[in-house]
């Protein structure tokens, strides 16, 4: 009976701090995101370094639209019709890190992208990960990479609606 007693409350024990634990843990606030990444912003890309310089472009110049409603940070390109959420991964001062994956015909895209708020501008890099799938059977036939160095130059403003 003391061993079944004993079993028993080291089990409920662990399964207290086991859910503690759980409850203790944060993820990420948006709350964190600088104020002055929201915005309008021309984004200039230059190829660093990739597995397949033949699906890549060399350079480009984007328009990014961010914007947060409520816990939901978006990332719009008008010209584009791109729209996606975005997960945030880390911010620590004007160090801002997210992702965003979208799909298209049987590709997967997935961006990492890492910048560095400076007022009115901002540094960083793009990590992507393009995976071709097998519309047999949905396993990974390929997968390419490439990274890229971003500039950015604020266009307009703040978005952010609670």
């Amino acid at each position: 009976m003391k061993r079944i007693l004993l079993i028993l409350s080291v089990f409920i024990i662990t399964l207290f701090a086991a859910v503690s634990a759980e409850t203790l843990k944060v993820g990420i606030s948006v709350e964190s995101v600088p104020k002055g990444f929201f915005g309008s912003w021309q984004v200039d890309a230059q190829l660093d370094k990739t597995t397949n310089y033949s699906t890549f472009k060399p350079q480009s110049r984007d328009l990014w639209n961010l914007s947060r409603v409520g816990n939901v940070l978006t990332l719009e390109n008008p010209f584009t019709k791109a729209h996606a959420q975005i997960e945030l991964k880390h911010t620590e001062g004007n160090v801002i890190v997210f992702s965003k994956t979208s799909s298209f015909d049987n590709k997967i895209l997935k961006d990492t992208v890492t910048i560095r708020l400076n007022g009115n501008t901002f540094g960083g890099y793009n990590n992507l990960e393009l995976q071709t799938v097998s519309l047999h059977d949905g396993h990974i036939l390929k997968t390419e990479r490439a990274t890229y160095a971003l500039k950015g130059t604020k266009l307009s403003g703040v978005s952010v609606l609670k």
